[in-house]
């Protein structure tokens, strides 16, 4: 976070009686926290909107979003917009942060600090209020915002570590004008996690069940009013998530604590929360529910990691022809049931309707629009439509904000990591088995060297040594590793990319994360400061060979 005084126009100073300091003037252009959250209704109207800035800006309010998802090939695209084609184009270029060229998204690493020190600075004003004999309205509404506002600046810190290699640690106990050290993306999540863990601990009061405390307004979450055990629950599902999202290689994410994150996930959202978006809701849904739903040139299905599906060997021809002869135009055969079903294009084109809500299925279309060409791996006759409905409902609708599927499935991994195989199953099979219709893989599988059933339909094939240019039946873990791509596919910034950066799947020389945008450097050091680029086969660059062999 950078904190800069700007001069916004000149000051007309009147000396009268030649006794009066002009510099003992009061300079209301300066940012005077005292002033702005002097109102108790301020800091609370603060507090309440800052989560909904924190996503809006990952989901639908910046490059970011559309960037990780051709970069992880959860999308395909070679349009210029968003930088989608530069981004995800093989071989891969880094991310140029330099005088001449930034490609860092300044205004994503902007709009999330500047959150997070103004959700700070309204907990700060809060601390305030209370501690000189004020309150919000009640006691319990105090303790309510105050959780709130830990959660919310928590969120912006914890998209920061995931996306970025450094960032400032901001919270409410530091000055408002300080300026707080870059440190580690690690460092960063800590706090993160940390800020949670005291939003948890805040809301556990008991007495914020009182008067005027939980449940949440409605607006605070856009339509969703949680309790005090389900808000809970919500943080709780999110630390899960970022703890796993912070590893950038293979050993970091093995490394993650995943006895917490299975505890978390065990304690974390019941159900889907589903929320309104767009019309005047104010809640960005982005490229997902409108954009990309144009025609091909915005969205196709690369096979490289969707043809794990295939069951009728037009994966294994695909794979086992060079990069650029490769003919993506194949049809991907599956029995899983989120795929449109049939052996010709016209029947799978006939099973593909356009979806009512985020649980119709098939979530993937056979379109009937014109294919468009593009480069021979990145083109294919599919589109995720699963969430085309708020495109055809006018850009707004009810959508899954946080699916359950996510949890259950960072519990599974966890259980896999931990050897407990059977309890990974069972989470797996929520969505393997109630979505896609597939083989249980509880009482099939019991280590993690069995392949899935199915036979030769099972799902996933997936490259298998020592060619890597061929299919076999996948593990368990590849079978997680399937459903967390099926379900939660363009759901949320990321929702590809951080996982497959951890796992080592991401095409060689993908960058791992943004570095710190050049005029932040500037704002910070002035003339000393180092630029630096990021990926491309430089540092912080996904390494070779990657799981699947992929370039």
């Amino acid at each position: 976070m950078t904190t800069r005084v700007r001069v916004l126009g000149v000051l007309s100073l009147v000396v009268v009686g030649g006794c009066r300091d002009p510099l003992l003037a009061k300079n209301l252009n300066n940012p005077d926290v005292i002033r702005v959250f002097a109102q108790p209704a301020s800091i609370e109207q603060t507090i309440a909107g800052a989560y909904q800035v924190c996503r809006n800006v990952g989901i639908g309010g910046t490059d970011m979003y559309q960037q990780l998802s051709t970069m992880a090939l959860e999308n395909y695209s070679q349009l210029n917009n968003f930088s989608m084609g530069p981004r995800g184009a093989i071989p891969r270029a880094p991310i140029l942060n330099n005088k001449s060229t930034s490609q860092a998204l300044a205004g994503t690493f902007s709009a999330w600090h500047r959150n997070a020190r103004l959700v700070a600075n309204a907990v700060a004003a809060l601390d305030r209020l209370v501690k000189n004999g004020g309150t919000l309205g009640t006691p319990a509404q105090n303790l309510r915002a105050r959780a709130w506002g830990f959660f919310a600046i928590a969120c912006n810190l914890g998209w920061l570590a995931a996306s970025y290699d450094s960032a400032a640690a901001v919270d409410h106990l530091m000055a408002s004008d300080s300026i707080p050290p870059l440190e580690g993306a690690k460092v960063v999540m800590d706090k993160a996690l940390a800020l949670m863990d005291s939003a948890i601990a805040v809301a556990n009061d008991p007495a914020s069940t009182g008067s005027g405390g939980f449940p949440t307004p409605a607006a605070w979450l856009s339509g969703v009013s949680l309790s005090r055990d389900n808000f809970v629950r919500f943080v709780r599902s999110y630390k899960a998530r970022f703890r796993a999202y912070v590893a950038r290689t293979p050993a970091e994410r093995a490394a993650v604590d995943w006895a917490k994150v299975i505890a978390d996930a065990e304690n974390g959202i019941t159900a889907d929360v589903v929320v309104s978006v767009g019309g005047t809701s104010g809640w960005n849904i982005g490229f997902q529910g409108a954009q990309m739903h144009v025609d091909a040139a915005w969205h196709q299905m690369s096979p490289f990691y969707w043809g794990f599906a295939d069951v009728s060997g037009g994966y294994d021809t695909w794979l086992a022809t060079p990069l650029t002869a490769k003919n993506g135009y194949f049809l991907i055969v599956s029995p899983d049931l989120r795929w449109p079903q049939g052996t010709t294009r016209p029947a799978q084109q006939a099973g593909s309707p356009n979806p009512g809500n985020y649980l119709s299925r098939p979530y993937i279309q056979n379109r009937t629009l014109q294919d468009t060409p593009g480069d021979p791996w990145g083109s294919s006759f599919y589109n995720y439509y699963r969430y085309k409905y708020i495109q055809l409902g006018s850009n707004q609708g009810s959508y899954p904000e946080f699916l359950k599927a996510e949890v259950d499935l960072l519990a599974a991994e966890g259980y896999i990591r931990a050897g407990q195989i059977a309890q990974a199953a069972a989470k797996i099979d929520v969505t393997r088995v109630g979505r896609g219709g597939l083989p249980a893989l509880s009482g099939a599988v019991t280590s993690l060297n069995d392949p899935v059933p199915g036979g030769a339909n099972c799902v996933p094939r997936v490259p298998a040594p020592p060619t890597y240019t061929s299919t076999a039946c996948g593990n368990i873990f590849e079978a997680m590793k399937y459903e967390k791509r099926m379900e939660l596919a363009f759901n949320h910034l990321g929702s590809w990319f951080y996982d497959s950066r951890g796992w080592g799947d991401l095409i060689t020389q993908t960058p791992l994360e943004y570095p710190v945008p050049v005029n932040e450097m500037e704002a910070r050091y002035g003339p000393a400061a180092r630029f630096y680029n990021l990926g491309g086969g430089g540092p912080s660059s996904q390494a070779s060979p990657n799981t699947y062999r992929f370039p």
